[in-house]
Parts: C-alpha cells; structure tokens; sequence
C-alpha cells in the first residue's frame, strides 16, 4: 500500500528549490490505548474542566488561556493575541549549513518525517540525496508548521558508512530540540571510578561477542504490545486472564570479574568461552599453602 503524503514542502538549497512531499516516517497509531469507562454501566466518560475555586464544571466557551508567571498569578491572553504569537507557515525548510552527520548527538533528535520528490523536483532531489551521501554531511535548516518554527535536520536515509559508496534510500527530515530543551549530562551525578585492566579487556571481550555488523530493528520485537492483544482477544471471546507468573530473580553476583566471565560464557558461545578460559588461565597462581609439619615428616621418612 502506498503512503499518504502529508502535507508538501519546499527545501531551499542555494538558489535551488527542491519540491518534496513529507511522510509520516513512524506510526503512534500502533500504540494500544484504553478508554475511561463508567464501572455501573460501562458507558464511556467524557472528559471535563472544573474551577478548583467554585468547584464546578466549566463550559468550554467560558475557558481562557492564561500563563503564569507567578504562584496563582495568571496573565490572560485572547484567542487573536496567542494566534498572532505564531510563527506563520512558510512551507519551506531554508538549509542554513551542511554538519558531519556523527557531530549531533541521536539525543536532540525528535519526530522524523520521509521526503519523496514532488511534480518536478525529482533531479534535485537526486542531486542533494546523492551530494549528502558522497560527502558524510547533513542539512540543517529551519522549518515554519502548526505555528512552531523547527530546526530541521535533512540527512540521507540508511547513510552509508565513510568510503562504503553504498546507495541510500532516500532522505529523511528529523526534527531537532532546541539546546534549551536538552538537559546536560553534568547535571548527573557520576562519581570517578578506577576500570581495572582485566574488567575492561573482559567487557571488551563480552562486546565483540554479541558484536553484529549493523543494528537491525526487525530482530525487536514489541512483546508487551502482543501480550495485550492477546489479552484483548480473550477477552473478547469471553475467556478469564491469568496474571503472569514473575520471572525468577537470578542470584547477584558481587564479583565484577566473575560476573563478566558468567556473561561471556552465557551470551559469547563456545569462541567467548575460549576467550573467558584463555583470560582466567592468565591469571596469576595462587600461592601454595605451607604443608602441615607431620606431612613433612612423612615425607622425608
């Protein structure tokens, strides 16, 4: 089944202009959700505002926006005033640099949409698809929808890797956060810990062990979301649920060491049993315990 465009779009490159049309690129829809219902009769709820003042249900009509700016202190703005605070669609994503895709860190990224050429954009399309591709770079630019001004990031979908020259699918704008919008890593407290040599070769070791060349998402799947459905579908043919067993907790282990070697051998195979074998046999020897002096004694007789 073909997709449904969303909405069209002009990317500016230069004094280019790149006609595309945007895609929805993930499905919220595969989400399952449940409806507020009445537990007398079963009927569904529907949803209403109360002033916590009078403590009485407000009508949709005497609702007003308001900001505030201090406790219980509300500026009230009308419906003209928060419209002309929108930034007005321009339906164009004007490219304002070319970045190395690997200098923005995965954790600014936000909804992604597919592009796909529009009537008479389909060579520029091919042009900047296969420019970013050759060159490692993405596009960053902003993008004006819904009243919201985006930074957007234009990059090739399932970029090959430097030197590969393998063919991308097609491009995908990402939406980014604001550096605003992205807490620090030094708000965190990690404190200094001293890695031994030996913990991290065997970590190391562990790594290569369950290494796979490229992530592959169709190896994951969603066993809540089927765990649901199934539950869902019992009840529908009127079928009682049981509630799930809770797995075993494994016994801790409090020896790092030994907890990597555990690791290796479980998820490694017999190649990171090698491994975890060759690294123990490295091991310096325990030093003999003095024998007791009547075995010595038989031993010289």
């Amino acid at each position: 089944m073909a997709a449904r465009s969303i909405a069209s779009l002009t990317i500016s490159f230069g004094l280019v202009s790149i006609p595309v049309k945007l895609y929805s690129a993930t499905e919220s829809s595969k989400a399952i959700s449940f409806n507020m219902l009445h537990k007398t009769c079963g009927s569904r709820l529907k949803q209403q505002y109360l002033c916590i003042k009078e403590e009485i249900p407000v009508a949709r009509e005497d609702i007003v926006k308001g900001y505030e700016f201090a406790k219980d202190q509300y500026v009230r703005f009308t419906p003209e005033e928060l419209k002309a605070m929108e930034e007005v669609g321009t339906q164009t994503a004007d490219i304002t640099e070319f970045v190395p895709i690997e200098s923005i860190d995965p954790v600014y990224f936000d909804k992604a949409y597919y592009l796909g050429p529009d009537k008479g954009g389909a060579k520029p399309y091919a042009l900047l698809l296969k420019a970013l591709a050759e060159s490692d770079r993405c596009a960053i630019g902003r993008w004006a929808a819904r009243g919201k001004q985006y930074i957007v990031m234009i990059r090739p979908l399932g970029s090959p890797l430097p030197g590969t020259g393998s063919k991308s699918d097609g491009l995908v704008m990402q939406q980014l956060l604001y550096a605003d919008e992205v807490r620090s890593i030094k708000d965190v407290e990690i404190p200094p810990t001293e890695v031994k040599p030996a913990e991290l070769k065997l970590a190391q070791q562990l790594i290569e062990a369950q290494a796979s060349e490229a992530f592959d998402p169709t190896q994951y799947k969603d066993d809540v979301r089927a765990r649901i459905e199934a539950a869902i579908e019992k009840k529908v043919e009127g079928q009682e649920i049981t509630l799930a067993e809770e797995p075993a907790s494994s016994a801790q282990v409090i020896d790092l060491m030994e907890a990597l070697r555990a690791s290796l051998e479980k998820k490694g195979g017999p190649k990171a049993k090698e491994k975890a074998a060759a690294a123990s046999a490295r091991k310096p020897p325990k030093r003999a315990e003095p024998a007791p002096a009547a075995a010595r004694k038989k031993a010289k007789a």
